[in-house]
């Protein structure tokens, strides 16, 4: 039984509907709040919970929850939703659930609806997507369906919010008029929708032809009033009406989803996609370098060469600015994954996907928590609940950590730095694609590897099919990319940023003390050269030298030294952290230069104290990528990835399988560079 509203009782609404139909963005008019929305499945994998906005004068909270096809869950992310419909921990049952229907898709929505009418839940629906439908000149009649499911239907144009009013209308009404309602339970559900499926999906195709109907062609596209447009209602008996997308999608679809047009264009899309991340940033980079610069220089001059002033000079501002610079770097992959995501491309890179990921174990739907992965591994671990195929989710969850995520773009866009021509970034570009290209096939052959050699040790023979609804192509809204964008970045800044900081006056602790007032031969030198011998003498003598030294014979195989190792050991905290340590253990400020001409002056410098040799070279840069390609060095990935799996042993396997494989490539490609004369 679901009790009635008592006094101090908030009511709860619970948003609900199958995946792309709108719910988040209804969810943010409502609450205020800007979650993401895109247009594919696994945007939602968990729920979130806001009050009401005081606005709109309704005293409740209002939960979203993951897209669900049906209340007989078949993933995680299905079950989270199907849970907090039933019994949320906290919250108990929504007093009101609010359905999401796609007005273009609807004989596909309406069973939701129906299963949910069935257990008798307080249902409201609301019809999304209306633009679609009018583009196909359609229109449905809300009053009519409204009469048939016996319940309120209502209109909303997501993307303006029109219609918004006439639900907070009907949702007051509906909190007035809450009484109890016996409801089914899953279990039951079970039982009673397998005997009813075939029933259920007949009465709902005579609804869809019940109430859609053609509009009124004397009237073109216009708007109508729906009153009239009901006493000239073409009841659509003969045939039933067809859901395909609008001739616009269709026509772009036999390109992008041809045999090999559709190969070659989701390349070039991606090559674009990386390129533009090096090459569209280096202006915003410049500007970045030169106020970081100016900060750190005028922080000298003021507080002099002293504690605090080289604290705040090395210690603050060049630790942050170091890794702030390439902030302009991952916003433009945010923006590009999200103009991909809200124009409906991406849920094609997930039917172009299908067919080689099933060849090693996988299938379209890992497609999108790998892509994600691109931007944080966190996110799109969580992502993967949207595999209903445990097996599947599970090596899916393996492989992301593979996947260069933004955090990786600091240090890549600095060790190509090094190895390009100054004068030609467009080189960087294409070096930055090339390395996100060989981590999605690295990533791919190694769950290729990984799934053989579980189905010979468990021969397991469970598999799973994959469908999946193509969104029609829409205009992006620039507005919602945009802000996406700048949460996305705002989150990044405030994962990284305390983690920069601290690390970063950390390791400027180590390489400070304890020999703070080092002696150096001063005769004949200028106050700038003094200041270079004396952070030199004060880093070789430091805390860091010394731990450094002890793991130096791991770091010598590689071509490098107890400097990069210290480096190395910082990045398992955040893999960005190399570069603000590199600037502290490396970087030697001169007048007129900025943070990063300073770090790559110094790395250019750099010599092995025991050979003289030069510590940074093509083939020990090289094989510093490539490490970075493969190293699991994040441990709010293997946090995560514990508690998506239920248990340490796929992290476990993470963090020593990622490790060997990094340590062992990187060897590799700075002995095979060197046999080959590239020093």
């Amino acid at each position: 039984m679901t009790p009635a509203l008592t006094k101090n009782k908030i009511p709860l609404i619970t948003l609900v509907g199958q995946p792309n139909s709108g719910k988040t963005t209804l969810f943010n008019y409502l609450s205020g709040k800007n979650f993401k929305t895109v247009n594919y499945p696994g945007s939602t994998v968990e729920y979130s919970i806001s009050k009401i906005l005081s606005k709109f004068s309704i005293n409740a909270n209002i939960l979203d929850s993951p897209g669900i096809i049906s209340l007989i869950p078949s993933s995680p992310d299905e079950k989270i939703s199907v849970d907090s419909l039933f019994s949320h921990p906290k919250f108990g049952k929504p007093e009101i659930v609010i359905i999401t229907v796609d007005s273009s898709q609807l004989s596909r929505h309406l069973y939701l609806v129906k299963q949910l009418i069935d257990a008798n839940f307080n249902v409201i629906v609301v019809l999304t997507m209306l633009d679609l439908l009018r583009k196909k000149n359609l229109d449905i009649s809300e009053s009519k369906l409204s009469s048939i499911l016996g319940c309120k239907v209502l209109k909303i144009d997501s993307r303006t919010g029109k219609g918004l009013n006439e639900l907070l209308l009907s949702l007051k009404d509906s909190i007035s008029e809450i009484s109890d309602n016996e409801e089914l339970f899953p279990e039951q559900l079970v039982n009673t929708q397998k005997e009813k499926l075939l029933e259920s999906y007949r009465h709902i195709e005579e609804i869809e032809k019940e109430v859609l109907f053609r509009k009124d062609p004397d009237n073109g596209n216009k708007n109508f009033d729906i009153s009239e447009a009901n006493k000239k209602l073409v009841v659509l008996n003969s045939v039933r009406l067809p859901n395909k997308p609008d001739a616009f999608t269709l026509k772009v679809d036999k390109f992008t989803l041809h045999r090999y047009w559709g190969i070659l264009i989701f390349f070039l899309v991606m090559a674009v996609t990386f390129t533009s991340i090096f090459w569209l940033a280096s202006p915003l980079m410049e500007f970045i370098n030169e106020v970081f610069s100016l900060l750190s220089s005028g922080s000298e001059k003021l507080f002099g060469d002293t504690l605090i002033g080289n604290l705040i000079s090395n210690g603050l501002i060049n630790g942050l600015g170091s890794v702030l610079v390439f902030l302009p770097q991952i916003l433009i992959l945010f923006m590009i994954l999200g103009l991909l995501e809200d124009s409906g491309y991406l849920a094609r890179g997930a039917m172009l996907a299908d067919k080689p990921l099933s060849m090693i174990g996988l299938n379209g739907k890992s497609f999108v928590p790998m892509l994600s992965g691109f931007a944080c591994a966190i996110p799109a671990i969580m992502a993967t609940r949207t595999i209903s195929n445990r097996r599947e989710r599970f090596l899916t969850i393996f492989i992301i950590p593979l996947m260069s995520c933004s955090a990786r773009i600091p240090v890549y866009a600095l060790l190509i730095a090094f190895l390009i021509p100054q004068d030609k970034p467009w080189i960087g570009g294409i070096a930055m694609a090339s390395i996100y290209i060989f981590s999605i096939f690295s990533s791919l052959l190694i769950a290729s590897l990984v799934n053989k050699f579980r189905e010979k040790i468990i021969r397991e023979s469970d598999s799973s099919s994959f469908i999946l609804e193509l969104p029609a192509y829409r205009k992006p809204k620039l507005q919602d990319v945009l802000n996406n964008t700048i949460k996305n970045a705002t989150q990044y800044l405030k994962k990284a940023g305390p983690i920069i900081i601290y690390l970063s006056l950390f390791l400027w602790v180590l390489t400070y003390f304890p020999n703070t007032d080092p002696q150096v031969n001063v005769t004949g030198k200028t106050a700038e050269e003094v200041s270079e011998l004396k952070n030199s003498e004060r880093i070789m003598t430091s805390y860091a030298s010394s731990l450094g030294k002890i793991i130096e014979p791991v770091m010598k195989p590689l071509g490098l030294d107890w400097r990069v190792g210290v480096s190395l050991i910082a990045t398992f905290a955040a893999r960005e952290v190399f570069v603000s340590s590199l600037a502290l253990i490396f970087k030697i400020t001169e007048e007129g230069d900025n943070i990063q001409a300073s770090i790559l002056k110094a790395m250019k410098e750099a010599k092995i104290e025991d050979t003289g040799e030069k510590l940074f070279t093509t083939a020990t840069t090289t094989g510093l990528i490539i490490f970075f390609v493969f190293a699991m060095q994040c441990l709010s990935t293997v946090a995560i990835s514990r508690k998506e799996t239920g248990s340490w042993r796929i992290p476990a396997l993470q963090i020593i399988v990622f490790s060997t494989i990094a340590y062992v490539v990187s060897f590799l490609t700075v002995t095979g560079l060197r046999f080959f004369g590239i020093n």
